[in-house]
């Protein structure tokens, strides 16, 4: 038999926590991870609030842009459907007679309404023959009856700012407001008689865009000037204008010229020359239209470019064959 001996009195049997390493816990956090905690919350707290402030700045622009967008189609009347006859060319001057038989074909829709869309960049110095160029983007609507439009772009600005611009001419009423990321409006002006001029003057300007404007049957009124240029002339409302067309060899138009521009330096309209150059005509719906144009200001120094563009989209709204 055999004989099992006692334990001695201080040996006990093991347990299982006699095989396990015990977890470190200091008396205090390691001081270094503090800094590292308070970094990440104070980013994600400046990530919510970029956030949120981008979504209401983007809010509010939209909502201002509606407005002029609902206000242009409550001004545009009801009218019925029209077609080109080069009927109507008999009395315009030769060169524009030429130049609209190959900007329409026969029995061409007249254009109603147009949405576009615009790339490019702009020139953001204040300071005439000065240039800082900053690239945009762009949609705009236009409506033909009566004259309309609403322009709405994003310029990038450096470093890392946008500025929101609307331009516009609705119900014989022009304004321009520029505005920091769509929330801080800056150095906006409406109403006065030298924007609403000038915003009328582009939406005639830009009718090479959708040239059933251009046709007698429209209202425009066109005088020869020479054998390569004619001046157009229309009226909305109580307001006049008046634009110098000048045609290139091949008949398109090449240059538009307006002595009756209002440029905004240093907070004041000032009276100035003011030119647009196109090229890069295309086949639209049936349209021969530029897909590429440069504006500027002509100043006693020189041409000041401001604007180069390109038309990335054009949808046109009128009755289909």
């Amino acid at each position: 038999m055999t004989t099992v001996k006692p334990l001695p009195p201080d040996d006990k049997p093991p347990v299982l926590a006699d095989f396990v390493v015990p977890s470190y816990a200091p008396d205090q956090p390691l001081k270094k991870w503090a800094p590292l905690k308070w970094a990440v919350r104070g980013g994600v707290t400046l990530l919510v609030l970029t956030v949120l402030l981008a979504a209401t700045a983007n809010f509010r622009w939209t909502r201002d842009v509606d407005a002029r967008l609902a206000a242009l189609e409550a001004a545009t009347p009801a009218t019925r459907s029209q077609r080109y006859d080069d009927e109507e060319l008999k009395a315009v001057p030769p060169v524009v007679r030429r130049y609209l038989s190959q900007a329409l074909n026969m029995n061409q829709p007249l254009v109603r309404r147009l949405y576009l869309e615009q790339t490019g960049s702009f020139n953001r110095s204040s300071t005439p023959m000065v240039e800082q160029w900053e690239p945009f983007t762009a949609r705009q609507r236009v409506a033909t009856k009566r004259p309309g439009f609403v322009w709405d772009a994003a310029i990038r600005m450096s470093p890392g700012i946008t500025v929101r611009v609307v331009d516009a001419y609705v119900a014989g009423v022009g304004s321009l407001q520029p505005s920091v990321f769509g929330l801080v409006d800056v150095g906006g002006v409406e109403g006065t008689e030298d924007i609403t001029r000038g915003e009328l003057i582009r939406y005639f300007a830009e009718s090479v865009w959708y040239p059933t404007v251009l046709l007698p049957s429209q209202g425009v009124q066109w005088k020869a000037v020479d054998a390569q240029s004619a001046q157009a002339t229309l009226t909305d409302g109580s307001l006049t204008v008046s634009l110098l067309f000048t045609f290139g060899a091949d008949g398109l138009v090449e240059r538009i010229t307006s002595t009756e521009r209002s440029a905004l330096l240093d907070g004041a309209m000032v009276t100035m020359p003011w030119e647009v150059r196109l090229s890069a005509y295309q086949l639209q719906d049936g349209m021969r239209v530029p897909m590429e144009a440069e504006v500027a200001w002509i100043t006693p120094k020189g041409r000041w470019p401001y604007w180069r563009g390109k038309l990335a989209k054009l949808d046109y709204d009128m009755p289909r064959l």
